[in-house]
C-alpha cells in the first residue's frame, strides 16, 4: 500500500527535516506551509530530485475551510492518506502572562490546538476503518514546555502544548479500534528558527547533555512512531529533551 504523509508546517525546522526523512523512507509527502512558499518548494524540489514524491500545499491550519481544502488536494494528488504529522505551531514574544493580550493567547490556541485538532479530524475521517479506510498513524508535535510551563517566557505556548498532550491521549483511545495509532513527541531545546534570538545559547546550559538538539534527531523519533516498528505503541510520548 502506498504510504502518504501530510506534514503541517513543513517548510522549515522539524517539519522540513521530517519531510526529507519521510521521503527517504518511501512516503509521498504533502508539505504544508502558510507563508514561506519558497522554502516549501525548496523541500519539495529536493525530494523530487532524489526520486521521491512531494507536493507543497498552502493552508492556514487554524482555518477549517483551508484545512478541508488541503486534505482534498492531497486526496486528488496522492490518494488516501496513511499518516499525519501535526507539526505546525507558533510562539510569541517572550513575556509573562500579565503582559499578554487576549488576541495573542487566542491566536496561539487557534494555531497550535485548533489547527492540530482540525487536521486530525480530517485524517481520522479518511483513515478510520469504520469509515472505509485502512487505518493509519497520527504524530502530534508537542513540546517539553508542556511539562515545564515556560514561566516568564511563553506560558501560553506551554499551555497550548499541554492541551496537545491531553488531546493525544484522548484521541489515541478514541480511534484505537479504528486502526489508527496516535502518539506525540516532546522536543526540548532544538536548534531551529522558532527560538527568540539568543534564547538557545542562554538556555542550553540547563540541558544535561550540554547541547541543543537537531531537527533531524526529532525527525528520527517521528518516523519511528510512523513506522510499523512502533505497531503496538499508541497514546505514547517520546521526550527529546537531552536528558532534561
Amino acid at each position: 500500500m502506498k504510504k502518504i504523509v501530510l506534514i503541517t508546517g513543513a517548510s522549515r525546522g522539524i517539519g522540513a527535516a521530517t519531510a526529507l526523512l519521510a521521503a527517504a523512507e518511501g512516503y509521498a509527502v504533502g508539505i504544508n506551509y502558510r507563508e514561506n512558499r519558497a522554502a516549501a518548494e525548496t523541500i519539495t524540489d529536493t525530494i523530487r530530485q532524489r526520486g521521491g514524491e512531494a507536493m507543497a500545499i498552502r493552508a492556514d491550519v487554524s482555518s477549517e475551510n483551508e484545512v478541508k481544502s488541503m486534505f482534498e488536494q492531497l486526496d486528488r494528488e496522492f490518494g488516501p492518506l496513511t499518516a499525519l504529522v501535526n507539526n505546525a505551531g507558533i510562539v510569541g514574544e517572550l513575556m509573562p502572562l500579565a503582559a499578554m493580550t487576549a488576541d495573542r493567547i487566542r491566536h496561539m490556541f487557534d494555531v497550535n490546538v485548533l489547527g492540530s485538532m482540525l487536521c486530525a479530524r480530517e485524517a481520522v475521517r479518511r483513515m478510520s476503518t469504520r469509515s472505509g479506510g485502512t487505518g493509519g498513524v497520527i504524530v502530534n508535535v508537542s513540546s517539553g514546555a508542556a511539562k515545564s510551563g515556560a514561566p516568564f517566557e511563553y506560558i501560553d505556548y506551554a499551555a497550548s502544548k499541554g492541551a496537545i498532550d491531553t488531546f493525544t491521549m484522548g484521541l489515541a483511545k478514541e480511534v484505537a479500534a479504528e486502526g489508527i495509532r496516535v502518539n506525540a513527541v516532546r522536543p526540548g531545546f532544538i536548534d531551529t528558527e522558532i527560538h527568540a534570538p539568543g534564547r538557545l545559547d542562554r538556555m542550553v546550559n540547563l540541558v544535561p547533555m550540554g547541547r541543543a538538539g537537531t531537527a533531524a534527531e526529532v525527525a528520527e523519533a517521528i518516523l519511528w512512531l510512523l513506522s510499523d516498528k512502533s505497531s503496538y505503541t499508541s497514546g505514547a510520548f517520546i521526550d527529546i529533551l537531552g536528558g532534561r
